[in-house]
């Protein structure tokens, strides 16, 4: 970065973070802020623990910090310049270095996650207050329920000249302990009541977090506004409330040179699509697909947030239709086989792939006409996204940033030549069923469908919007 561009320093503080350990969406956002920010002036270095698989990174990399008695044993930040990011590692054997994944192993979550992730946010809140080699954060930013202490410390610890962000990536993962563990996680007492940490009898990181961090962000505008009603909020939606005056929802972006129908091996773009056909009779013929009508495609995990349980009762009268339809992705046993009966009751029309390919992810968003994405809740998403970029209409559910990021097809959108995919309202199949027998009507109507995919693949999806609205906030912060 030139030095000469500097506008202040921020501490990451997460679970996650691309290259380096990814279990969702959350580490796309980790890993890619460094490098948005950096060209707003800002630098930012990120704090993730050292799991197993980590571990050998800290062989090119310097001991930087330490404490004997991190919460069981002893800690060591190694700090680096790896992959591109300013790294910062919590190598901590007693906590991290583990079989299994991030939170848990093959018998369900680790039973002492509440300590593991407070030690990880209790070295981000001394480094916020004390620096670490000759480096010292101006905003301490942490996200979701594994960093949510880490604000908590800090404004327990009476510093005020480091200011303290806290996103919320996905409110249904929340961070609870009991109560009896408030002084083993380096609580004060005289915090434990409705306003502070007390969370229905016992404790919530995220709610220590939400409660605490000068300001809170949500992944999209209007999730910010949902996390204030009871059925999104999850039971924290009052806190939220109460702190509405400093909450604010700053959309995700994506990696537009890692997604890109130009750097696809059938390369096309907004204003040459021929390739796109191309790449839509490639991907029928890997699946053995004859599809009449638009192909639609489903990647994403095979849950009910993710409205995978209306595929049965829409899909039917949608390959009737002429439509077609590809699912990727893994989950819930019965979804999973709900989709593959799908495929065995419209042979040639509809295939499913149980597991996560990215080779294949790509080829689908090249080659099909439309992803579908019926999710109950959905704070930002990603998959929308990746439609827009490719010209791959999306059908979305009107909830959060699936809301903020498509414009859908109306008289008036379609008279504008705004719309950019089909938006539907309520989710329940009823709505869902009508949403794709929009779809079907301007896929039959080729300049409509075409301004629709010109439409789509224009709209900004990259970081650089969502970066500079970061740096703002962290500028009003220190201001």
């Amino acid at each position: 970065m030139n030095e000469g561009l500097m506008r202040g320093r921020v501490l990451s503080v997460a679970s996650e973070c691309v290259p380096f350990v990814k279990t969702g969406g959350l580490a796309d956002v980790v890993g890619a802020l460094p490098g948005a920010l950096a060209a707003a002036g800002w630098e930012m270095r990120v704090l993730i623990p050292a799991y197993r698989s980590l571990r050998p990174l800290t062989g090119q990399m310097r001991a930087v910090w330490e404490e004997p008695g991190l919460f069981g044993g002893h800690g060591t930040v190694f700090m680096g310049k790896v992959e591109g990011i300013e790294l910062l590692l919590l190598d901590a054997p007693h906590l991290f270095d583990r079989d299994g994944g991030p939170y848990g192993g093959p018998g369900g979550d680790w039973w002492d996650n509440p300590q593991r992730f407070a030690a990880l946010s209790w070295v981000a809140a001394r480094i916020a207050r004390e620096g670490v080699a000759g480096w010292r954060p101006d905003v301490l930013h942490a996200h979701d329920w594994q960093g949510g202490f880490a604000p908590a410390y800090l404004a327990y610890s009476g510093a005020r000249d480091v200011k303290s962000v806290i996103t919320i990536h996905n409110i249904a993962f929340q961070g609870w302990a009991p109560v009896n563990l408030l002084g083993d996680l380096r609580l004060p007492g005289e915090q434990y009541y409705p306003d502070g940490l007390e969370y229905y009898g016992g404790l919530s990181s995220l709610k220590a977090g939400l409660v605490t961090a000068d300001w809170i962000t949500t992944v999209s505008p209007t999730y910010a506004e949902e996390l204030m009603r009871p059925e999104f909020g999850m039971g924290l939606q009052g806190v939220i409330a109460a702190r509405a005056a400093r909450v604010c929802g700053i959309l995700n972006g994506v990696d537009t040179a890692l997604w890109s129908p130009e750097a696809e091996p059938l390369s096309y773009s907004a204003t040459d699509l021929g390739n796109k056909a191309e790449a839509r009779r490639a991907l029928c013929a890997e699946f053995g697909l004859d599809v009449p009508g638009p192909l639609a495609i489903v990647v994403s995990r095979l849950t009910d947030q993710k409205g995978i349980d209306l595929l049965p009762q829409v899909v039917p009268d949608f390959v009737a239709a002429g439509g077609g339809l590809i699912v990727l992705g893994s989950g819930d046993p019965a979804l999973e086989g709900a989709m593959r009966g799908l495929a065995q009751a419209h042979p040639g029309r509809v295939a499913v792939r149980i597991g996560y390919d990215e080779g294949l992810s790509h080829r689908l968003f090249s080659g099909a006409d439309a992803v579908l994405v019926p999710s109950r809740f959905e704070p930002c998403g990603l998959t929308q996204m990746y439609g827009l970029r490719y010209g791959t209409v999306p059908v979305v559910a009107a909830t959060g940033g699936l809301a903020d990021t498509v414009i859908g097809v109306s008289p008036a959108t379609l008279a504008a030549g705004v719309a950019t995919g089909v938006v539907f309202h309520p989710t329940d199949a009823l709505a869902f069923g009508q949403a794709l027998g929009k779809l079907i009507d301007v896929y039959h109507k080729p300049e409509e469908w075409a301004r629709m995919q010109a439409n789509a693949m224009a709209h900004p999806v990259g970081w650089e919007t969502s970066a500079a609205a970061y740096a703002a906030l962290y500028e009003r912060l220190l201001a």
